[in-house]
């Protein structure tokens, strides 16, 4: 089996993966070159390139990205590596309403050649409320039928699989769960835990309000006492939400309590989230929440989103708080964790220890390309009668 993972944005030199699906691609990918099984990552660029990550792991950069090319259609050059590549191939497209993995799919679909959609968030009701008059001809016309022609949907929690199977969704549904690199994990003589004083908290990913909830993040934080409020950091890339939730915040009165850093790819995830003593993951919908694992890493206590895929390794490890994406869940979530204070060493271990353990890229990257085998094999022999009877 050739393994090709597709992600248009990947970076060409195969560095600095900021954004958490560019993280997970990289890891996952670092993984099965580190367990002996090839990998190629596949991205669009200006020009076609080659890079070789690490041995067994390279990206391919096909030229494509260009003035006028429609976002949603195939590049002559991706199209190309694809009829040179179809051989005892299965290509990984990465990405959820994402035009361009619809049009490789066809394109796939129409080459006989197996694939796998790791759409990287759930299919939840509320990934539809949100620009609904787009999403829902394009889930008919271009994503289920995507998703109904695919080998595998690759989720990050195999709960998110009732939200398919609602939808319509008949393929088979694979968990492969995120992981972490080694440069996440921070020298356990580094880690400090603060007992005194207003807490601080802290979000870290892309400033994406209906999706992370931070509106809701911001209000749960401001109902709590203001003796006992914690300070919360909201910090990352501005995806066009910073202005109204800097707004929110001044209409509470909350300025003092409430702080929108630059996002800062200077320093590591985790020595930025060590700094402070609670992380906050409180999103609508949310894949797994790979900040929440880093956090984790960094021996915090942590209140996650029950949809998250993280949030079942919180509840195993007993680090934190799960909570509905709601305003009166999160701030009584939030106000447990202040009572449970004195113990944040202890649960903080307890969830870099568990992490540690179980969520290993190259643990992770084992059990996906068994399952991947699986896969092949099955579809091999479905399609064989075909074959046969073609040729006849």
């Amino acid at each position: 089996m050739r393994l090709f993972i597709y992600l248009r944005d990947f970076a060409a030199d195969g560095q600095s993966p900021h954004l958490g699906i560019c993280k997970a691609v990289h890891g996952l990918a670092q993984g099965f070159a580190d367990n002996g099984n090839p990998v190629v990552v596949l991205c669009e660029g200006p020009d076609d390139s080659v890079c070789d990550v690490a041995p067994g792991y390279q990206v391919r950069s096909l030229s494509g990205v260009a003035p006028g090319r429609l976002y949603g259609s195939i590049s002559p050059s991706l199209r190309n590596f694809v009829l040179e590549n179809s051989k005892d191939a299965l290509y990984v497209l990465n990405g959820i309403f994402h035009p361009g993995a619809c049009a490789l799919a066809g394109l796939l679909r129409k080459l006989d050649v197996p694939y796998i959609v790791a759409p990287h968030d759930p299919y939840h009701p509320t990934i539809f409320s949100k620009n609904s008059l787009l999403k829902w001809p394009y889930w008919i016309l271009r994503e289920r039928p995507m998703l109904n022609g695919a080998l595998a949907i690759q989720v990050l929690d195999a709960r998110h699989g009732q939200w398919l199977a609602r939808l319509g969704v008949r393929s088979a549904v694979i968990e492969t769960t995120n992981g972490y690199a080694p440069s996440d994990v921070l020298p356990a003589e580094q880690l400090r835990w603060n007992q005194d004083g207003r807490p601080s908290a802290i979000f870290m990913g892309r400033i994406d309000s209906h999706n992370k909830g931070l509106d809701i993040l911001i209000d749960a934080v401001c109902g709590v006492s203001r003796e006992s409020r914690p300070k919360l950091t909201i910090q990352g890339p501005d995806w066009g939400d910073r202005a109204a939730l800097k707004a929110q915040a001044r209409r509470l009165g909350a300025t003092d309590f409430v702080s929108f850093p630059e996002a800062d790819f200077n320093v590591t995830s985790a020595s930025l989230i060590a700094r402070h003593d609670i992380f906050c993951l409180v999103s609508r919908f949310e894949g797994f929440g790979l900040a929440a694992l880093e956090a984790m890493l960094a021996g915090r206590v942590v209140i996650v989103s029950e949809i998250a895929g993280i949030s079942p390794h919180v509840r195993a490890s007993g680090c934190g708080i799960v909570v509905t994406p709601e305003v009166r869940a999160v701030r009584a979530g939030i106000e447990e964790l202040l009572r449970l204070r004195p113990h944040w060493k202890e649960m903080g271990l307890a969830g870099r220890e568990y992490a540690l353990e179980h969520l290993r890229w190259q643990k992770i990257a084992e059990n996906t390309w068994r399952e991947y085998n699986r896969l092949m094999s099955t579809a091999a022999h479905v399609r064989a009668p075909a074959r046969e009877l073609v040729a006849l």
